[in-house]
């Protein structure tokens, strides 16, 4: 079941995140989106995919991006690796989609390392396009990849 994420949910979701390799600047980062998406419903969104008998084992979180005309960012799209492999994580990005479309969302775009093959095998199996890359955006040899998708 996907659901909005509430306050209730934080611990889980940081679990999640650190499971799959968050170090722990990236997990107090997460921690305040998580925060600020909650004090500020209509600025970002955030969804759970929820298991019956274990909570919550995906999140994904997006917001807008400043100065844009409804062109959204997801920071964030993770599922616990027991639960990895099943189509959920596509389920949960095409739930993602269809609220922003509800919204009026026109782009969505996400980007990743260039090393994230996973990552980049996911987004173009969904309907994504590379869009850019930025050389040595992390560091050096540490590529940034952007992904487009046309919501409309």
């Amino acid at each position: 079941m996907i659901r909005p994420t509430t306050l209730a949910d934080t611990t889980a979701l940081l679990a999640i995140a650190a499971v799959i390799g968050f170090e722990p600047a990236e997990l107090n980062l997460l921690h305040q989106l998580l925060n600020d998406g909650f004090s500020d419903d209509s600025a970002s969104l955030c969804l759970a995919d929820d298991d019956e008998h274990h909570g919550p084992v995906g999140v994904a979180y997006c917001e807008p991006e400043r100065m844009t005309d409804q062109t959204w960012n997801l920071q964030l799209i993770a599922m616990h690796p027991d639960h990895q492999g099943q189509g959920r994580g596509g389920q949960l990005l095409h739930h993602v989609e269809a609220t922003l479309k509800a919204r009026g969302g026109r782009l969505l775009m996400v980007e990743t390392l260039a090393s994230f093959d996973q990552a980049r095998a996911f987004y173009l199996k969904n309907g994504f396009e590379e869009e850019a890359r930025i050389r040595d955006f992390y560091a050096p040899g540490q590529d940034k990849i952007v992904f487009r998708k046309d919501l409309k």
